[in-house]
């Protein structure tokens, strides 16, 4: 029988997450998953409950994903994007119909909502590192999310650093900003909603002078 910690993960996920967290630090950029003060806080602040598509990126070992789905209502779809195998043969044990399990990179996100069948999604969370990846690679992640997102939808990013919010900015504009400090580590929560016109255009727009007919 296996233990099930207050995060709702299994000692078994636990140990898998460390022996990966030791063979890939940059990848996964952390010790232990996520608290479960950490998933509420990314539960409430990206609204789950009245999205019916929701993107995680970085899933882990599932714990942040049992958290989205014991929240998102019945007919919604979660699409969970992972690039570790192990992480991957983990979240694929999690039994939910609404759930579906991508293995590979988040550069491949508007594939994988083509791949089944899913629209354009009102919520994207990610646990993806930006600090230690390539920025550019960062900022093509970031592209991808922005153009993907339902007008409207929300952009959940937790983190340690705040390397996201220089990258997100010109996409999205500022973020609001929380803190958890009931996680190892501690977690800064980035939140964006998406516009109809991108932010450095509507700017741009704003300050134009008026045309006269």
């Amino acid at each position: 029988m296996q233990t099930v910690t207050q995060s709702g993960s299994t000692i078994d996920d636990r140990v898998v997450f460390l022996r990966e967290f030791l063979k890939y630090p940059l990848q996964i950029a952390s010790i232990t998953p996520s608290s479960r003060f950490l998933v509420r806080r990314i539960v409430d602040l990206a609204e789950i409950r009245s999205a019916r598509v929701v993107v995680e990126l970085g899933a882990g070992t599932g714990g942040t994903t049992r958290g989205i789905l014991d929240a998102m209502a019945p007919d919604a779809r979660l699409l969970t994007v992972e690039i570790n195998p192990r992480f991957c043969a983990l979240l694929r044990r999690i039994e939910d119909n609404r759930l579906d399990v991508h293995c590979g990179s988040a550069h491949e996100l508007r594939d994988s909502l083509a791949q089944f069948g899913l629209l354009a999604p009102d919520v994207v969370i990610s646990g993806i590192p930006f600090s230690t990846i390539d920025r550019m690679a960062g900022t093509l992640i970031l592209e991808v999310i922005s153009s993907v997102l339902a007008p409207g939808g929300r952009f959940v990013a937790y983190q340690w650093s705040k390397q996201v919010h220089d990258l997100s900015r010109p996409l999205l504009g500022p973020a609001r900003v929380e803190v958890e400090l009931f996680n190892i580590p501690p977690m800064r929560l980035y939140r964006w909603q998406k516009h109809a016109v991108a932010p450095a255009l509507a700017e741009e727009r704003m300050q134009a002078p008026a045309r006269i007919c």
